[in-house]
């Protein structure tokens, strides 16, 4: 069990990690159709009455949060790597 969570879950870890955080863009995304959808409030919403009221500065707003979020967590992601492969880290290693 100590190999497998010290070589193989950390090698295996890295293009999980990839993929969860190009998925969080989706996700984003997938929040407008399913909170105007539901009725839900919340970014999906807001985004959907800022566009019917026309109201560009709200929409821009909105735009810049959701891309400032998708920023961080695709950094946080980047920075996870070097705690994952210590190979990343040092930017040594086979290519």
């Amino acid at each position: 069990a100590a190999v497998v969570t010290r070589h193989a879950l950390r090698n295996a870890a890295i293009p999980i990690l990839t993929s969860a955080g190009t998925q969080f863009g989706y996700l984003l995304g997938g929040a407008v159709l399913t909170e105007t959808i539901f009725g839900w409030p919340g970014m999906g919403t807001f985004v959907v009455a800022a566009i019917e009221k026309q109201d560009w500065n709200e929409l821009t707003a909105a735009v810049l949060i959701a891309a400032c979020a998708f920023i961080v967590i695709n950094l946080l992601v980047d920075l996870s790597y070097g705690f994952l492969d210590p190979r990343v880290r040092s930017g040594g290693g086979a290519a």
